[in-house]
């Protein structure tokens, strides 16, 4: 790993020793892998451990709006997420310190079962409107939370819409946007027969933003928290390699899903995946197009 310039090391140790009231010393620092955003870090002093997101001063607004996710979350009582020690910016640098925890991933059985249980009690805490008390963001991308009563309007407006412009601004063209203006029209015929309640979502949900503690208590972590169609979690979950069969299987016996969950998952998908593309680049080009499209012919006879 390339050495911790000086100003860096001396943002994280501050941060840590303001906010523990212990004199830490950072000695030992290595690279967690699994991020993609920000370098993430475990640091100790030789006996405490730490786990540490490091960015530019700029980043420091994501790692406040993260800390207000896991709070969030967490305050549900039905998920366990790393508490935050501290959050801090100095010398160019923005740190979110956070409780170190042992875990491993959402691989067995078991842990699917106990994952979709807690997941399912998580999704039964209730907002008022779809949306959130503040904005945040999905990966680095500002992801806009004004609240709404109609949760058909919200996701087009404030998730779909967006992607798209950035996508056209980032020079992602041509069917793709021809698609997704028609597509944006047509999608409150999905709801017309169903009429989700705002949920508490991670917003985020993949099993890279999950684990399983040493105790063998469900976490999550790395939100992009807000109340929405608690579908909308579970269809995410089944991108980029999805949980165990068991997850599946146990969160619809404990909480049910609409018979109509399939056609709606396509929609959720392209969000994501649209954030992909305007992350990552061009590679994710050719889903996006395939899946805009396809849901927007299929809407075109919706109802027919």
């Amino acid at each position: 790993m390339t050495p911790l310039p000086i100003q860096a090391r001396t943002v994280i140790e501050r941060a840590i020793r303001e906010a523990a009231g212990e004199s830490f010393s950072l000695r030992d620092c290595e690279p967690v892998t699994g991020g993609c955003i920000h370098r993430a870090l475990r640091v100790a002093d030789g006996a405490t451990r730490y786990f540490v997101k490091l960015g530019p001063a700029e980043t420091q607004a994501m790692f406040e709006a993260e800390a207000d996710g896991l709070a969030a979350i967490r305050a549900s009582g039905t998920m366990r997420t790393p508490a935050t020690v501290a959050i801090a910016a100095h010398d160019g640098y923005a740190c979110l310190v956070l409780e170190h925890l042992d875990m491993e991933a959402v691989r067995t059985p078991e842990h699917g079962e106990r994952f979709a249980d807690a997941l399912a009690r998580m999704h039964a805490t209730q907002g008022e409107r779809f949306g959130w008390h503040r904005d945040n963001f999905i990966g680095s991308t500002p992801q806009s939370n004004t609240p709404y009563d109609n949760w058909a309007l919200f996701f087009v407006r404030e998730r779909l819409r967006p992607q798209f412009q950035r996508a056209r601004a980032l020079g992602f063209t041509g069917e793709l946007q021809r698609a997704g203006e028609r597509l944006m029209d047509r999608v409150p015929a999905l709801f017309l027969d169903y009429r989700p309640k705002p949920a508490l979502l991670h917003g985020d949900l993949w099993h890279g933003n999950a684990g399983i503690d040493a105790g063998g208590e469900p976490v999550l972590f790395d939100p992009a928290v807000h109340y929405g169609d608690r579908e909308s979690d579970l269809a995410m979950s089944e991108l980029f390699g999805g949980f165990p069969t068991r997850f599946y299987s146990t969160y619809r016996t404990v909480a049910g899903l609409d018979s109509d969950f399939e056609s709606r998952k396509p929609l959720y998908s392209l969000y994501h995946l649209l954030n992909h593309l305007n992350l990552f680049g061009r590679q994710y080009l050719r889903e996006c197009e395939r899946v805009a499209i396809r849901l927007e012919q299929a809407l075109a006879t919706h109802g027919r």
